[in-house]
């Protein structure tokens, strides 16, 4: 009998504890609270409590993208723009556990897949992945870090780039995304369904000769802060289907050639 009680005991603590870091996760996915993270990661009796670990917070904390090269196109595939930063980013080719310490491979390299590890201290994603025109597909993995606040160029250039898959991509403190999308021209589909932009002040040419996309939905942007808007949608000369239901203008202060060249 009183094994029988034991036993349903172990099993009631171990039904709360999955319950228990599902909804931690929960938090850490919808609310991005480090301030939580921090109490929960340092606080030895919650963990013994939920039969956790310090490294089972590894999963928050880092910024994760996977890469497909074209293997037709060599060169350049990521830029570490700040040398101080450096130490914040990890690269590896293939299924490797290898950190590889360049940003570069070519024509002998026998690559199928790269996968870059960020630190969330980084703050600036600017021109992470311009004209890197190696790249056929990019697909943020875990993007849990609310930090960053600037976009521009990052996919600027990227011709060759046909799939990017954006969503679990966080945008909550970002203020610049001009150019972020500009001459993607191989973009056929772009998801920013998730996309928060009501910090943000500049789309100068985001999407500019973004000449494949068909179809832009962009009914769940707030453009209330956005100052700049020129030559947002130029060049994006197959793009019929286009939703701006939401989309504000009332502190726009340049929207010269906004849709140049769209046909």
């Amino acid at each position: 009998m009183n094994l029988s009680k034991e036993s349903n005991k172990k099993k009631e603590f171990y039904s709360e504890n999955i319950k228990s870091k599902y909804i931690l996760k929960i938090i850490f996915v919808k609310l991005q609270r480090k301030k939580i993270l921090q109490i929960i990661k340092y606080n030895k009796k919650i963990q013994n409590r939920l039969n956790i670990s310090k490294k089972d917070y590894k999963e928050y904390n880092d910024i994760e993208i996977e890469i497909i090269p074209t293997n037709k196109e060599y060169g350049e595939f990521i830029h570490i723009l700040d040398k101080n930063d450096k130490p914040y980013y990890h690269i590896y080719f293939n299924d490797s556990n290898k950190e590889i310490n360049r940003t570069k491979f070519n024509k002998h390299d026998k690559i199928q897949r790269i996968k870059v590890t960020i630190n969330p201290k980084v703050k600036s994603f600017y021109k992470l992945f311009e004209n890197c025109k190696c790249i056929k597909s990019i697909c943020f993995k875990k993007f849990y870090s609310d930090n960053i606040i600037n976009m521009s160029y990052m996919f600027s250039g990227c011709s060759s780039l046909k799939e990017l898959n954006l969503s679990s991509f966080n945008t909550d403190n970002v203020t610049y995304m001009d150019s972020m999308f500009s001459n993607c021209s191989s973009l056929k589909k772009l998801n920013l369904s998730n996309f928060n932009t009501k910090k943000v002040t500049n789309m100068n040419s985001m999407f500019f000769n973004c000449s494949s996309l068909k179809k832009l939905n962009l009914s769940n942007f707030n453009t209330t802060n956005v100052l700049n808007m020129d030559n947002i949608f130029s060049k994006c000369s197959l793009l019929k289907d286009l939703n701006l239901f939401n989309i504000d203008t009332n502190n726009v202060t340049n929207l010269i050639a906004k849709f140049h060249n769209k046909k």
